[in-house]
């Protein structure tokens, strides 16, 4: 794809020159040109004849539109006429133009009036590029016109695109049956729309000081895609990009934080009560096999381990610092441990940016940078790494090893994990809080995690992101390999902030996370509830080998919430074959119902759900079940489960795995029924069928988008 950037750069020094922060629209069409993007003919006009003269030669009917650095939004000044037709028109609408452009701004610079050939039929979209403050570069695409502003049918992504995630931008938006063609329309040029949107976004990526991009409408017709109006603005000063280290970097520091061989607790403490003494008690008695040296500025010893008043008295390597001191006294012990060349630093205390201490912050980051000192935190409860029997933290400690790694960068959603992973039995191979996040973020972790044989999952609690588009790279990487879980918080709303492009404006909401999380393959949890169900779930979840899903179920209301809950989660309900069909009726009664979902009745025997589930098990065509129960005399809640986790024995020493998921419907028995599959590795669930449903669809999600299916 060839491109002119010389062009664009010597538009992009005049713009600068002038000080101006936006192109004019003929400006913007040269740059259009350097990058290939279709515009319709246009040219300026600076009087009225001219203006005729330049119409008449391109065809009737035109478009004019006021040409002013100084407005921007040329219709709200007065500042086009659509459907021209004849020369005379076109004069008094010059004429026009041009006092009402005075009037709205009598200090405004008139360059003249453009005279666009007028593009009609076809579908409205919007092309554009915005500068986000988290994500940096991203492309939208949706409905466009008067449409965009009332619809708000837009969707985004990490600019630049490649064509096939241009292509795919079509088919993310509500209205994607629009540009197939309905009521006899034909359909759009996908393929020339993409090329714009690919064209777009490379263009917006290649000049930082391009801040947005606005071609809306673009008429998208069945042969073509054009776009009718070209807005660019520009900032001069756009924001430093953030310090990122190498992987190799982050991996060789994150290794011996995480993984640590001997541990210093600054702060420690004899004195029960004591944020430095829970640290130390939770690290003896968690049985952390490493060195561990308290840092007291008078004691000789702390809780049967020799004290040193620095950590630059510590003879030896020391992997990591855990910070149980004021906030005040925070930077001076840094700098200690900078000169120490510790490679990690875990700082505990408040006291910082959350309570508006923001020069306090930059300082310990500065000393960090400066020493090459890695900051988790502050304001954070520590962090567990359990396969090192590490609890670095002044909460309550947790041993259970697993292989689901969780994040928070609250510290009160750090202990419902905790108290979530105690309740459910669910290992971990870590839990750590991040806090204000002064430097490690959730990228860093994410590159840790990634080549962490003891984690297979990771699920991450944020309210922000520092380097939005650093974690989108990572993730997208990481999700290929693992199943990478987060929950956004605040995503109601990311406030109303001035724009000077429908572009802008739209990006402003959470709309952005959705569409970028998307794009790198991470499953999004809309709750606390599901992010915790799917960290325990989707470890234990075989990976389906493809889309048919089947239900089996004794009780017929259960099988219509299930398959209202397939249809909320993308999931595929497999057409029973007519083969299949008569395979499943030699099993259930004759006022049973076969089809999908499969319904038993509740009056079945034990032996009926054993023959259906074991069909679907050994079926190749079906690669996932969902389990219906009704709690029956005849099948009750244990006899039910022990049944289910007989036949998946059965199937597994075959060597067929499959996902299956249970929903219980019953007294309360069906409780410890749920724990039981839960314990032999069939994610099952009381009182709901959304919820088994749900970790399906999440493990789906990220099969289709590791391209597994």
């Amino acid at each position: 794809m060839a491109h002119d950037k010389a062009a664009v750069r010597s538009i992009l020094d005049k713009v600068k020159a002038a000080g101006r922060t936006s192109l004019t629209a003929p400006e913007g069409k040269l740059v259009c040109d350097a990058y290939g993007i279709p515009v319709p003919k246009e040219a300026v006009a600076k009087s009225a004849a001219e203006a005729a003269k330049l119409a008449t030669g391109m065809g009737f009917p035109v478009v004019l539109k006021i040409v002013s650095p100084q407005i921007l939004h040329k219709t709200e000044a007065g500042g086009v006429l659509v459907g021209v037709k004849t020369a005379q028109d076109v004069e008094q609408g010059f004429a026009t133009i041009m006092a009402n452009a005075a009037k709205y701004d009598p200090k405004a610079t008139l360059e003249g009036v453009q005279v666009q050939q007028m593009l009609t039929g076809g579908q409205e979209v919007i092309v554009g590029a915005v500068t986000d403050p988290s994500f940096g570069k991203l492309v939208a695409f949706g409905l466009g016109g008067v449409l965009v502003e009332v619809l708000k049918d837009v969707t985004f992504r990490l600019a630049p695109v490649s064509r096939d995630e241009a292509l795919s931008m079509q088919d993310s938006i509500a209205a994607a049956a629009v540009l197939k063609g309905v009521r006899g329309a034909p359909p759009v040029d996908r393929g020339a729309l993409a090329d714009l949107t690919e064209r777009a976004s490379q263009l917006a990526a290649d000049f930082d000081e391009i801040a947005e991009i606005d071609l809306n409408p673009v008429f998208a017709t069945e042969k073509s895609a054009i776009a009718a109006d070209v807005r660019i603005v520009v900032d001069f000063n756009p924001a430093p990009a953030r310090y990122r280290p190498s992987q190799d970097e982050i991996v060789r520091a994150m290794n011996r934080i995480m993984k640590p061989d001997s541990v210093a607790v600054i702060g420690a403490s004899p004195e029960a009560g004591k944020i430095g003494n829970s640290v130390m008690k939770n690290l003896i008695n968690g049985g952390y096999p490493g060195k561990i040296y308290p840092i007291h500025p008078t004691a000789a010893e702390v809780m049967g381990h020799k004290a040193y008043k620095s950590v630059k008295d510590v003879p030896g390597e020391i992997d990591v610092a855990v910070f149980a001191i004021p906030a005040k006294f925070v930077a001076a012990a840094l700098t200690e441990v900078g000169e120490k060349k510790i490679p990690g630093a875990v700082l505990i205390p408040s006291g910082f940016a959350e309570t508006g201490n923001v020069e306090g912050q930059k300082e310990i980051q500065e000393i960090g940078r400066k020493y090459n000192v890695r900051l988790m935190g502050p304001n954070i409860y520590g962090f567990y790494y359990t396969w090192k029997n590490l609890c670095a933290t002044f909460c309550t400690a947790y041993d259970v090893k697993g292989h689901a790694a969780l994040s928070s960068q609250s510290g009160g959603i750090g202990m419902a994990i905790v108290g979530f992973s105690r309740s459910a039995k669910m290992g971990v191979s870590a839990i750590v809080g991040l806090g204000n996040k002064s430097d490690l973020d959730e990228d860093d972790l994410l590159t840790f995690f990634e080549q962490d044989d003891n984690t297979q999952l990771i699920a991450m609690h944020l309210e922000d992101l520092k380097d939005g588009r650093s974690f989108a790279e990572v993730a997208k990487r990481v999700s290929k390999k693992k199943p990478v879980v987060v929950l956004k918080a605040g995503r109601t709303s990311m406030g109303a902030r001035a724009a000077a492009s429908h572009t802008a404006a739209l990006a402003g909401n959470d709309k952005v996370y959705d569409d970028v999380f998307k794009q790198a393959g991470v499953i999004r949890a809309m709750g606390l509830r599901d992010l915790l169900e799917y960290a325990r779930a989707l470890q234990v979840l075989p990976t389906p080998a493809g889309e048919n899903v089947v239900i089996i179920t004794g009780a017929g209301g259960s099988g219509v919430l299930l398959s209202d809950a397939c249809v909320d989660n993308k999931l595929s309900l497999m057409a029973m074959p007519p083969d299949l069909d008569a395979a499943f009726r030699k099993f259930i009664p004759p006022f049973g119902a076969a089809g999908n979902p499969v319904d038993i009745t509740g009056g079945e025997p034990p032996k009926t759900y054993q023959n259906t589930i074991r069909l679907g098990l050994e079926e190749p065509r079906i690669h996932s079940l969902i389990l219906g129960y009704w709690h029956t005399i005849i099948t009750p809640p244990m006899v039910f489960a022990k049944l289910v986790v007989e036949v998946v024995d059965e199937m597994k020493a075959k060597g067929i795995r499959k996902p299956i998921v249970a929903s219980l419907a019953g007294d309360v028995e069906v409780e410890e029924a749920a724990e039981y599959l839960f314990a032999h590795g069939i994610p099952a669930y009381p009182y709901t069928t959304e919820m088994p449903v749900n970790v399906l669809g999440a493990k789906y999600r990220w099969a289709r988008g590791a391209g597994l299916i």
